[in-house]
């Protein structure tokens, strides 16, 4: 079986920066354990598996341990793969069957634009093992989903943040803060996601359905320019419409190949 295979950076316009994810585009969908040794081989954030069906395509994603409910950046490196390739019209709005529902995304000048559901956000309490990661910089601890967000003083802290894998292993963390005055971001954030086999995540779209709720009622808007500081970054637009959340970003081809098996 052959299988043609992309590596897209997301949620960026330069090479090498962003998140990584591979996007495989299928004839027919192969067993959940082909989907998960592909995904295991790519040693990726995410890996997508695209198949066409009557209404679009339907999506599914994989890290290299479990598979995963919603996922940003392997969707926007999905839809910049249809397009680039001219399986799907330029101008035309694609249309994803995910284990989340129906995805769209769409583009204009160069930014690709997914509608995601939003996530609604509860005040929690900080585990008390978590709570020597911080040194007194949490200004409030809130949960959405499956995965604490907690607001540092700044974000430079959240640049600054020095994560600990042990004890982050049993937990889904994201750490977020304002961007502070003269910084071009609303807020900033990174996310640690180790239980499903990612230390750390370059940029989260998915985080950032939940972040969009969080952030709405503290800076008192709905649009938001955010970045996401890990070792590699990356930049989202961010519009809070409803029960939904716009996810705006750009990305590139590095790899373009096809797995045998």
């Amino acid at each position: 079986m052959e299988v043609r295979f992309f590596q897209v950076d997301a949620f960026t316009r330069q090479p090498f920066k962003g998140n990584q994810a591979g996007v495989c585009l299928l004839g027919q969908m192969p067993d959940d354990e082909v989907l998960k040794a592909i995904a295991a081989e790519n040693n990726l954030a995410e890996t997508a598996f695209l198949l066409p069906v009557d209404n679009g395509y339907r999506l599914r994603w994989f890290t290299p341990l479990v598979e995963m409910v919603l996922c940003g950046h392997a969707t926007l490196a999905s839809a910049h793969v249809l397009w680039e390739t001219g399986l799907v019209a330029p101008d035309e709005t694609i249309s994803f069957t995910t284990l989340s529902g129906l995805l769209t995304a769409s583009r204009q000048n160069g930014w690709i634009t997914l509608d995601f559901p939003a996530r609604a956000c509860e005040p929690a309490t900080l585990p008390e093992e978590l709570r020597p990661l911080f040194k007194g910089e949490v200004t409030n601890v809130e949960f959405s989903v499956d995965r604490y967000i907690v607001e540092l003083k700044s974000g430079a802290a959240v640049a600054d943040f020095v994560p600990d894998r042990n004890l982050l292993a049993p937990y889904r963390l994201v750490v977020t803060g304002r961007g502070g005055e003269g910084s071009p971001y609303d807020f900033i954030s990174r996310y640690f996601a180790t239980p499903v086999g990612i230390d750390e995540d370059p940029v989260t779209g998915s985080a950032h359905c939940s972040l969009a709720s969080y952030w709405a009622p503290r800076l008192h808007k709905n649009e938001f320019f955010a970045y996401q500081a890990s070792q590699r970054g990356g930049e989202l637009k961010v519009i809070l419409q409803g029960n939904r959340v716009l996810l705006k970003g750009e990305a590139v081809t590095v790899i373009e190949g096809v797995f045998r098996f």
